[in-house]
């Protein structure tokens, strides 16, 4: 009895340490209240940090880091803080303004030519206050960049082909690539890195010797919380997202430790111990609103809402009378906020690793260091979730309603694979492999494998092998053909604020050997078509008394005519594999020529 009495207090103890509780008297409780919301929401951990003034009342954390294992959540837990890497950046833009190297109105072109927007107005307009506050005209189009393998110079070169929604300084519209193409300016300025500079210009200053930029370097990290989700109420781990190319917008990891210096700098006019940091002219303006975007009105949603602005990489908002600058992240298994009241010389940093959590208890912490009214925040975020789940359950399938029963697609299944590529968002890879149709897009992104799934008529719905969601809620894909029935395209909604987006089917990869075959002179009624391979990999055609036509893959033993749509040339071939002809397959038409 005596050694199970023991082995209790030594459970306790560590119970205890896990939850960490404050020693504030203002934040009693708060260990009762955030574990209690982690039990309910099924979230792993969470941590903290409060600041006021120039002083930490508390850095720590509760639950865990690493759920399976119970390892314990500490003020030095790295998590991911995703979008609240955005201030970090436009910061470094405030500092070389104050240093004559950058204007932040100036056209942003003046600094990096290489950004090209599909809007002349914006390409000769936009600047970087622009981008700063997510008024550039352009909407998110998040998935050409999420999970994909391309640089940032290439995901640069997508912007161009990008359609805005808006004109520029129009409309707030949230957009990763402006801050990603932030962090390009400062390299183009400073002749460095945007991670060198963050390490130089923030992180050693502020003491954040924790803080990366990469999962890669999280990962070597022994003090790192896995990332979650939770599906039917079962906590997960899930891999980390690796979004090193979109860096600047939102790839810094951190811990409470760390981030409440970067409070107290904010709310300390941009100094810490005293030092200048952040500027405080482009403090001022980075916290007062630059634009709205809507709202600002108390509702029932939200009853304490009176005002709703956008500063620069900062939210601008009221809380229960109280000015209050934020910004939210979010990436996979990580939901963040990191907030202050700038008049109230109060900061708050909260990350919990399965998000949904967060805000409740960054609310909790506000009440209680601003001395204000009691509010259930918790329960109240609860059921309204229950009450989500329940309407989501009774709402009619418009999916089942607009589905075309007993339909078949017009091709054979073969003929739907191939690479599809918009010049904005990269390329789709379709293909056959055990009877499946697969689908490949930003492979390097993927947690499963994703398959085709036939809907109606040519379109298909995109499913997942370990997919728990409603196939309702698939995104689906349709292929488009040609006159001449051939399926050149396919078109998918990756945006919701545009029309779905277009995938071009690419040629077929041939190489110079298969092309040899059909190099030769041929005869088209007395007239002489010669076939000849340029630069090694181009296969054209001549005819006598015109020009010269490249000709494009475009099926087996079938060719389009580059610069004339519509036109493609067909060559014959026997069992041995050998040409004995082509035609010349037009609209007005078909022309054989037999091969000398």
């Amino acid at each position: 009895m005596r050694k199970f009495f023991l082995l209790l207090n030594t459970l306790l103890l560590f119970v205890c340490s896990i939850a960490q509780p404050p020693t504030d008297p203002r934040l009693k409780g708060l260990d009762t209240f955030a574990l209690r919301l982690l039990k309910e929401w099924h979230a792993p951990g969470v941590t903290i940090a409060v600041v006021e003034k120039n002083k930490v009342v508390y850095t720590g954390g509760f639950g865990y880091r690493d759920y399976e294992k119970k390892l314990p959540v500490t003020e030095h837990t790295l998590f991911a803080i995703g979008s609240c890497t955005k201030a970090f950046t436009s910061s470094i833009l405030g500092m070389l303004e104050k240093e004559g190297k950058v204007s932040l109105d100036k056209p942003v072109r003046d600094y990096l030519p290489e950004l090209v927007f599909k809007n002349d107005y914006t390409n000769k307009h936009a600047t970087l206050r622009d981008m700063m506050c997510h008024r550039t005209g352009l909407p998110r189009h998040d998935y050409s960049w999420y999970g994909s393998t391309a640089s940032r110079n290439e995901l640069l070169a997508r912007v161009q082909y990008q359609e805005p929604t808006f004109e520029l300084r129009e409309k707030y519209q949230y957009n990763n690539f402006m801050f990603m193409a932030q962090g390009l300016v400062i390299e183009k300025i400073t002749g460095k890195s945007w991670e060198e500079n963050m390490q130089e210009r923030i992180f050693k200053p502020l003491g954040m010797s924790k803080t990366n930029m990469s999962v890669i370097e999280m990962e070597k990290s022994a003090d790192r919380s896995l990332a979650y989700s939770s599906t039917n109420n079962k906590i997960q781990a899930i891999p980390y997202r690796n979004i090193d190319a979109i860096g600047p917008a939102g790839s810094i990891n951190s811990c409470a430790k760390d981030m409440a210096n970067w409070l107290i700098t904010w709310i300390n006019d941009g100094k810490f111990n005293g030092k200048e940091i952040i500027p405080p002219g482009y403090r001022a303006q980075a916290i007062t609103s630059q634009i709205s975007p809507g709202g600002g009105l108390p509702g029932t949603e939200n009853p304490d809402l009176h005002m709703s602005g956008y500063g620069l990489a900062w939210g601008i908002s009221s809380y229960r009378g109280h000015y209050r600058v934020e910004h939210s992240g979010g990436i996979d298994g990580f939901i963040t906020s990191t907030s202050f009241f700038p008049s109230d010389s109060i900061g708050i940093f909260v990350v919990t690793n399965q998000g949904t959590p967060t805000t409740s208890i960054r609310n909790f912490i506000a009440d209680r260091m601003l001395r204000l009214s009691y509010r259930p925040w918790g329960k109240t975020a609860l059921a309204d979730k229950l009450k989500a789940d329940s309407t989501a359950k009774t709402t009619p399938n418009k999916d089942s309603i607009n589905r075309k029963p007993g339909t078949k697609y017009s091709h054979d299944i073969e003929e739907y694979t191939g690479e599809f590529e918009n010049k904005g968002y990269g390329i789709i890879k379709i293909f056959r492999e055990k009877d499946t149709t697969w689908i490949d897009y930003n492979e390097a992104g993927k947690r499963t494998k994703s398959y085709l799934e036939h809907y109606h008529y040519d379109v298909f719905r995109i499913r997942q092998t370990d997919e728990t969601e409603n196939p309702k809620d698939a995104p689906k894909v349709a292929f488009n053909a040609n006159t001449r029935g051939n399926l050149i395209e396919i078109e998918i909604q990756l945006e919701p604020t545009v029309k779905d987006i277009l995938f071009e089917k690419l040629p077929p990869a041939v190489g110079k050997n298969e092309l040899q075959k059909y190099v030769g002179d041929y005869d088209l009624n007395g007239t002489n078509v010669k076939v000849y391979i340029k630069d090694d990999k181009t296969l054209m055609a001549f005819i006598a008394g015109q020009t010269d036509y490249e000709l494009v893959p475009a099926k087996e033993n079938e060719f389009d005519l580059k610069i004339a749509k519509g036109y493609s040339v067909k060559f014959e071939v026997n069992n041995k594999n050998e040409v004995l002809s082509l035609t010349f397959i037009q609209p007005n038409g078909n022309f054989k020529a037999t091969k000398k």
